[in-house]
């Protein structure tokens, strides 16, 4: 035995003796059976239920990520709605500037013809407002004359009007020296907004 040792060609600093080469083998040997033995109690990347747990909260994740996600859809679509029904209704009741004082002069004569009260004259204005580039408020001070019927049949039609028309002020009070039966002289005050044509700028 010791001579099948004695012929073996060990590395220089290794020793020939027999039982320290056994020795270094029985170590090695249980070094690698700790090693297995550890790596099968604690697996590379946790346990087996620690596995789980990790998989059991990436799918919580995912489910919150997803509800999430559909939320911001579900409020994307209406903040769309919001855009497209405000748009709506900029393009129906807000008229363009170039087209606006005509428009509003043709109905504010048609329902008074209608009514039977009788225009006086009229003017209008256009102020910027505040806080906005693509919209004004246009002011109508219109007088008329009639009587009261006729002014609650006017403000009525005024009311139904497609447009949108902002009663501001209005006045009526008997014409003076006309009488008991004196019609009543009207002022009204009106106020719409207009859309800015950026083009016209």
């Amino acid at each position: 035995m010791r001579r099948s040792f004695e012929k073996l060609k060990l590395p220089s600093g290794f020793s020939r003796d027999p039982r320290v080469v056994m020795r270094a083998t029985i170590g090695v040997l249980l070094a690698a059976n700790l090693i297995a033995a550890f790596t099968a109690l604690r697996p590379v990347g946790g346990s087996a239920e620690q596995l789980e747990m990790e998989v059991a909260r990436g799918k919580d994740q995912i489910v919150q990520k997803q509800v999430a996600i559909k939320r911001l859809q579900f409020l994307a679509s209406k903040i769309e709605q919001a855009k497209s029904a405000g748009d709506h209704f900029m393009d129906t009741y807000f008229m363009s500037r170039r087209t606006t004082s005509s428009t509003i002069m043709e109905e504010l004569m048609k329902a008074a013809k209608e009514s039977g009260i009788k225009p006086k004259g009229d003017a209008f204005t256009f102020e910027p407002v505040e806080g906005s580039d693509s919209l004004s408020m246009m002011t109508i001070a219109a007088n008329y004359e009639g009587n009261y019927t006729d002014l609650l049949e006017f403000v009525n039609r005024l009311d139904r009007s497609q447009r949108f028309l902002i009663l501001e002020n209005l006045s009526a009070q008997p014409m003076a020296g006309a009488g008991a039966n004196a019609p009543l002289d009207v002022r009204i005050k009106l106020d719409t907004f207009v859309r800015e044509d950026p083009n016209a700028r």
